[in-house]
């Protein structure tokens, strides 16, 4: 369509700045064009009037020239010179794409490729200038023949495809050739330390923010092992990486890898080694497996975003068309190399020439795409923002309107959604799912639904039964009526319904229709996850499964209704993360978030947190982990969460103070000792997480950045940081309740301290209680020197010579104290933790068989688990073969009933004879030593 006359608003507005940046010159219409449609060449052209002489060169303008960004003696180039010429750069050939796209109404395939070539440059200069900074002093790494080894940059996404944004990120991998030491320098460097100094000095002169704004942001995170992985890594590394550990997105990523800048010798080889990695020798069917996970994905990215009016991420947005290219790629790019190609557009060509995609489905979808990529250049142009969203401006709805030829704003969002959905189309035909059939259901559960009336259903129920079913059914029907959910809302919930009451029907339980109808009502006015219900009839079935067997997994999907997202997959649902991977999955689940975006960080920690005990409650619910691996998991799970917590915590300390002296991202000098439930291995699904953070700096270091504070007070405030980030409730509630309380001076006590005064504290303050409480202590963060520390510290402490009598004393009146506190025993209900003979005197009687005897049998100090501790006094024959068995026996018996009741919500207490016979056999032992 073509662009429309100004309206009298845009038309004033342009006047308005037109007078104040051109005084007494003549009106020109273009220019006032371009003032109207664009907040960002407003600014530009206040700072620099003159290069509207430049923008009304016909001749200037019909050129795609890209200049050199950096001239002359750049390795005289100081930071600053380097930095202002870098942006002023940008500034005029953005101020020329704007005239080009807003003004001129260019072709948008021609303008993303112009500004990819112009993007290209500014890296290609950054890069150059970067490298001879460093060799100045280090020398350069040389290859046999004594030439220059040069650090290949490789532009990833749009970048890499030549289709960049107008206000993209730009995604960059950074590799060498080959390991060898500089020389000619001063003194001879590592080449992995040299290319790291360019690395950084390349992304400082682009991503640095200065008084003359920002080159490009810098996005880091695509590289091998995300952001704990090195910034530069040789061919060799890179090689190995991806033949061992690399995932499958990773081979979507690399399929828009572009290596940037002059070609060298070394541009085959490394194209050579990473094609086996993305392309398949044969025709890769196995990639529609991934296609399946990766429409999920999006789906699940629009609804955790809660994006509307996204035509990026949107249902037929643009990632679909940019799906559905690469998809097919993977699929048959290892036999054709004419389709190993980064670009988007000659991608599709190629599968139209082939007749993988019909000639005439390629040409609508690359006119679909380019229309989408059209309007995306448009929203950025107004006011250099990274945004994919329709506007909800009047001004900005305007300026679109007008840039692509429609009267009315109505008109122009209906045309992108027929567009949308013609995108949306195809790509369900790739994907080769379509939407279960509902014909077929039963008349019966339609007008149960539709009359509000049980009778309908082919069941036979109890008077009782019959009641409640009915009861549930109504009193459902009546709150659902009073939500607004929309025309489409009500469309699919009606739709929805009949399948649910299809699938609970068999079951005859009414507490389980309660459970989904609880969570039903809780997404009813979000559309999109009343969707995924009724188009994934797995999904459904799922829910209603896990509702069957568990009230707290309901209870947390209807807290948590992004948790509906894992029940596509049941493959993954029922199969919890190796105990080892829970860390790498975390960073990798943090590869695409901002680590400037703190409110988003805590909402990822949250959500990888339920996620994850979603799928470890689903396999305890059904069967496949025991009760002892469920806590393994639990424990594993939050110690991950914890390490993420802390290097995040970490990441904002050091940008407003600098890092300790003498400390790295590896080497923190700080720990988090875990106790009780978490130190044990035995944390379920609502524990509390008891910690404790120690460091070892010295009273005199202080931090190495501009606002320097003593690294004492910097430890302090990085665990003040960490109560935060676990604490603080976000629309995901809080990530767990941290409680502090057993370090030294509980409350009153530092909230990080140096860890020579805490085992002073132990040695000279701590009560009997503490002492027990270290005998389920294991330190989960930290570097090897703090982690061996704290082991001789514990053993230290816990290997104590110990009177007798005086422990035994002590440990009595703590348990009395707590029993009279906190338990719920009665002649008929028996409490599984606090009740006499249950878990608290079991735990007891570990702690006092460690603090009695470890100073004649120190082996008792090496495990925090009651468990291998019982094993352990057994095998030092602290404690009988027959009391080892009774003891784990029980214990394991009533955590399993401790357990269930929690997955259950049936509180801490059983029926007083159900396990009568166990805690008869703990009060007998108990009363051994106690009594």
């Amino acid at each position: 369509m073509e662009q429309s006359q100004l309206s009298p608003e845009l038309s004033a507005l342009a006047e308005q700045r037109f007078a104040e940046l051109f005084p007494g010159q003549a009106i020109n219409a273009q220019a006032l064009r371009l003032l109207a449609l664009s907040d960002f060449a407003y600014r530009i052209l206040a700072q620099h009037p003159q290069w509207i002489h430049w923008l009304l060169d016909e001749q200037a303008m019909a050129l795609r020239d890209i200049e050199p960004a950096l001239t002359g003696n750049i390795d005289a180039l100081s930071d600053v010179e380097c930095f202002a010429k870098l942006r002023l750069y940008r500034k005029r050939y953005w101020l020329k794409l704007m005239w080009l796209d807003l003004v001129l109404g260019n072709d948008i395939a021609d303008s993303v490729a112009y500004q990819s070539n112009l993007s290209e440059q500014l890296i290609e200069s950054a890069n150059e200038w970067a490298f001879v900074q460093v060799a100045k002093s280090n020398g350069v790494p040389v290859n046999e023949s004594l030439e220059p080894l040069p650090m290949l940059v490789l532009g990833m996404g749009k970048l890499g495809g030549h289709e960049l944004n107008f206000s993209s990120d730009i995604d960059l991998i950074f590799t060498y050739p080959l390991s060898v030491k500089t020389s000619g320098g001063r003194r001879s460097i590592d080449a992995q330390v040299f290319y790291t100094k360019v690395a950084q000095k390349l992304i400082a002169a682009l991503d640095q923010r200065t008084a003359d704004g920002q080159v490009f942001r810098v996005d880091m995170r695509l590289r091998p092992f995300g952001e704990s992985g090195p910034l530069v890594m040789s061919f060799s590394a890179m090689e190995d990486y991806y033949q061992d550990q690399g995932r499958e997105w990773e081979r979507y990523a690399m399929l828009k890898a572009r290596l940037l800048g002059q070609k060298n010798q070394y541009w085959d080889e490394f194209k050579a080694l990473i094609r086996p990695f993305v392309f398949r020798r044969y025709i890769d069917f196995s990639v529609i497996e991934s296609l399946r996970k990766m429409k999920h994905m999006i789906a699940q990215e629009v609804r955790r975003k809660g994006l509307k009016n996204n035509i990026k991420l949107g249902a037929g947005g643009i990632r679909e068309v940019e799906f559905i290219v690469q998809a097919l790629q993977m699929i048959r790019g290892g036999r054709e190399p004419d389709l190993q190609t980064p670009s988007l557009l000659n991608a599709l060509r190629v599968l139209a020439s082939q007749e993988v995609i019909p000639a005439s489905a390629a040409s609508a979808l690359q006119a679909q795409y380019l229309y989408l990529r059209r309007v995306e250049q448009y929203l950025q142009a107004f006011n250099d923002e990274q945004t994919q969203t329709l506007p909800e401006d009047k001004l900005n709805q305007l300026r679109l309107q007008t840039l692509l030829g429609f009267s009315e704003y109505d008109g122009l969002t209906s045309h992108i959604e027929q567009v949308q959905r013609e995108i949306r189309h195809e790509f369900s035909q790739v994907i080769g799912e379509e939407a279960h059939d509902t014909q077929s259901l039963k008349a019966c559960f339609i007008s149960a639904w539709e009359y509000q009336d049980i009778s309908y259903l082919d069941m036979t129920l109890s008077e009782e039964l019959q009641i409640r079913w009915q009861e549930t059914l109504t009193i459902f029907y009546a709150d659902i009526t009073k939500k607004q959910i929309g025309v489409r809302g009500r469309d699919v919930l009606d739709k929805l319904m009949p399948l649910v009451l299809s699938e609970v029907t068999p079951l005859k339980a009414p507490e389980v229709l309660q459970r989904v109808f609880d969570i039903i009502a809780k997404v009813a006015s979000r559309t999109a996850y009343l969707e995924l219900l009724y188009e994934n009839l797995g999904a459904l079935k799922q829910l209603i499964k896990l509702c069957s067997h568990s009230v707290w997994i309901a209870q947390q999907i209807a807290r948590y209704p992004i948790l509906l997202d894992e029940l596509i997959d049941p493959a993954v649902l029922y199969r919890p993360l190796p105990l080892n991977a829970y860390y790498n999955e975390i960073q990798q689940y943090f590869l695409r978030i901002d680590p400037e975006d703190l409110e988003l960080q805590m909402e990822a920690l949250r959500q990888f947190k339920q996620t994850q005990q979603l799928r470890i409650a689903a396999a305890d619910a059904t069967g496949v982990l025991d009760i002892m691996k469920v806590s393994d998991h639990l424990t594993a799970l939050a110690e991950s969460i914890v390490a993420k917590a802390v290097d995040i915590a970490w990441g904002q300390m050091i940008s407003r103070y600098g890092a300790p002296q003498g400390t790295s991202n590896e080497a923190k000098g700080f720990a988090v000792i875990a106790y009780g439930k978490a130190g044990g291995f035995e944390l379920g699904y609502d524990s509390d997480l008891d910690l404790v953070f120690v460091h070892n700096s010295d009273g005199q270091s202080k931090t190495t950045g501009e606002r320097t504070i003593a690294s004492r007070q910097f430890y302090l405030k990085l665990a003040q940081r960490l109560m935060h980030l676990f604490n603080t409730r976000t629309l995901s509630g809080i990530l767990y309740e941290l409680d502090t309380r057993l370090r030294p001076e509980g409350n009153s006590g530092l909230l990080a301290i140096n860890i020579e005064s805490y085992y002073q504290y132990l040695q000279q303050q701590a009560w009997t209680w503490e002492h027990q409480a270290l005998v389920r202590a294991r330190l989960i963060v930290g570097e090897e020197v703090l982690v061996k520390r704290f082991h001789t510290i514990r053993h230290d402490i816990l290997c104590q010579q110990r009177s007798t009598n005086e422990l035994q004393d002590d440990i009595v009146k703590m348990r009395e104290k707590m029993r009279q506190h906190l338990s719920k025993d009665s002649n008929s209900e028996f409490d599984l933790k606090q009740g006499a003979g249950g878990m608290t005197d079991i735990e007891f009687l570990a702690q006092y068989l460690v603090l009695a005897c470890a100073s004649d049998y120190p082996a008792l100090t090496r495990y925090s688990d009651n468990i291998r501790i019982f094993e352990l006094a057994s095998k030092e024959s602290v404690i009988s073969a027959q009391s080892q068995s009774t003891l784990t026996q029980a214990y394991c018996q009533l955590r399993e009933h401790y357990h269930l009741n929690s997955l259950n919500g049936k509180g801490k207490t059983v029926d007083a004879k159900l396990l009568a016979e166990q805690s008869n056999s703990v009060r007998k032992i108990w009363q051994a030593y106690f009594e």
